[in-house]
């Protein structure tokens, strides 16, 4: 193994990072992050491009001729994103031709505002496939209630989606479910099964944030930094359940590929907290860690990779909410709180980038 992400790699966990820019890609970052860090997907969203355009000058050539034929700021920043985006896929292509199509993929989110509008998160990431016109395209969805629909609408016409945004362990089952019926539709309609793949984001550090806040308001913080991998773990055991079987097992003969579970959000808040904990609790076949740069780097450094952890410590998991109930903290409170959190923190940094571009277009002399 070259490095700790390589010996990650080879547990199964597919490393991928949760930023993207102009600057990474034409300065040869991502393409050495790929190289030497074991990277082999991307994922973005609107806080990330925000901040990306806020900082430097990497956009102002493209933005000012951008503007010269586009003038709403949400359609210049799909210009400028889809751009970043056509370009990461084409230097991950080669990834996802290896990996026979289950890594090398760059996921581009649809518009925050629209996570509760079933029908206009359906027609914008049916676009935006158009649009991008690249195989290894991930849409991101939030995994609303109304999400769900707009999700299994996606697969059942044949196109990749990363959901984003779960919290909690119902609605994972409902998003499970959601692939699942995409795919049975697909089939139905006599499409194959094998054209379209997906992942399942599961935020993780977010969780023991909101939880650990409440444990020392109801004085338990014996009970402190547990929550997040014990829900994570959870998750994975029923991802384990859901696909094998026999409603799986037909799909699957017919060419379909599980939903892999996505761990996001894995950077570390608490600095009580290993920096690195987050990874090295949560390795285990077929999943996904996007990683922050300065997790990536800590990882490089000092991270421990311990075969199979995701399945050590199951019976504490599921102990461990009921501690949580006794101890007076409503986890079905944590994650409804969190995701519309989730949503609404995505939508601001959407209208916040959409601003920046206004200004943006002023200081670049577009207007």
């Amino acid at each position: 193994m070259r490095s700790r992400l390589h010996e990650l790699s080879a547990q199964g966990v597919s490393v991928w990072m949760d930023t993207l820019s102009r600057e990474m890609l034409e300065t040869g970052e991502l393409a050495r992050l790929m190289e030497e860090d074991a990277v082999v997907g991307v994922t973005s969203n609107p806080t990330i491009f925000q901040k990306a355009l806020a900082e430097g000058t990497w956009y102002d050539d493209r933005l000012r001729e951008a503007s010269k034929h586009v003038q709403d700021p949400t359609e210049l920043f799909l210009t400028l994103a889809q751009e970043d985006i056509r370009d990461a896929c084409d230097l991950l292509a080669p990834v996802w031709e290896r990996t026979g199509g289950v890594d090398g993929y760059v996921s581009l989110e649809v518009d925050p505002t629209l996570a509760y509008d079933r029908q206009a998160s359906y027609d914008q990431a049916m676009r935006f496939h158009e649009e991008v016109d690249r195989k290894n395209l991930y849409v991101k969805i939030p995994g609303t209630q109304p999400g769900l629909g707009a999700i299994e609408d996606c697969i059942a016409e044949g196109r990749s989606i990363n959901v984003t945004l779960i919290f909690s362990l119902q609605r994972y089952a409902e998003v499970v479910e959601a692939y699942l019926r995409g795919l049975e539709r697909l089939v139905a309609d006599g499409g194959d099964p094998g054209s379209v793949i997906s992942v399942a984001s599961f935020f993780v550090s977010r969780v023991d944030t909101e939880a650990d806040r409440r444990l020392d308001e109801v004085g338990r913080p014996d009970l402190k930094g547990r929550l997040a991998i014990a829900n994570a773990k959870l998750a994975y055991e029923h991802w384990g359940k859901a696909f094998s079987g026999e409603r799986w097992e037909p799909l699957e003969a017919k060419g379909a590929r599980n939903q892999r579970c996505l761990w996001a959000s894995t950077s570390t808040k608490n600095p009580e907290y290993r920096d690195v904990l987050y990874v090295e609790e949560l390795i285990g076949p077929q999943v996904v860690n996007t990683m922050p740069l300065e997790t990536v780097r800590a990882f490089q450094d000092h991270g421990v990779v311990r075969p199979s952890t995701l399945t050590e410590g199951l019976d504490d998991a599921r102990a461990l909410l009921d501690e949580l109930a006794a101890a007076g903290v409503d986890y079905d409170d944590v994650v409804r709180t969190l995701e519309e959190e989730g949503v609404q923190k995505f939508s601001d940094s959407f209208e916040v980038l959409r601003k920046g571009i206004t200004a943006k277009l002023d200081v670049v002399g577009a207007r």
